[in-house]
């Protein structure tokens, strides 16, 4: 599965982003999606999740209730709609494929997206 990762940019603080990923494969339906992050200096880290069916979703507590992860199998796209961005938001975004649901460890990464928050 060939992930494509889109959306970033540059956005004051208390603003909005929507990334996107597209993969390449029909059967991304049958891939739990997620995203990580990466800022600078800083290990990559979990950002949310969902599952196959989107009936499932999964989000790290720094950003519960500001982040939605949703999906569209039509178009073999995953979403995550950031809102209320702050400036340790700033971060290259990865989404992510796992065969396994939940995903756990995943099995294909997009090449990541960059969101930069300033002040």
């Amino acid at each position: 599965v060939q992930l494509q990762a889109s959306g970033g940019g540059l956005v004051q603080a208390g603003g909005s982003l929507r990334l996107s990923c597209a993969a390449s494969r029909r059967t991304f339906s049958m891939y739990a999606m997620g995203w990580f992050r990466q800022a600078p200096g800083k290990e990559r880290e979990f950002v949310a999740a969902i599952s196959w069916g989107g009936g499932n979703t999964y989000y790290a507590n720094s950003v519960k209730g500001r982040f939605a992860i949703s999906r569209d199998n039509a178009k073999n796209t995953v979403y995550l709609q950031m809102n209320g961005l702050k400036l340790e938001d700033t971060a290259v975004y990865y989404c992510a494929a796992d065969s396994h649901d939940p995903l756990r460890a995943p099995d294909y990464w997009g090449q990541g997206t960059l969101v930069t928050v300033s002040s």
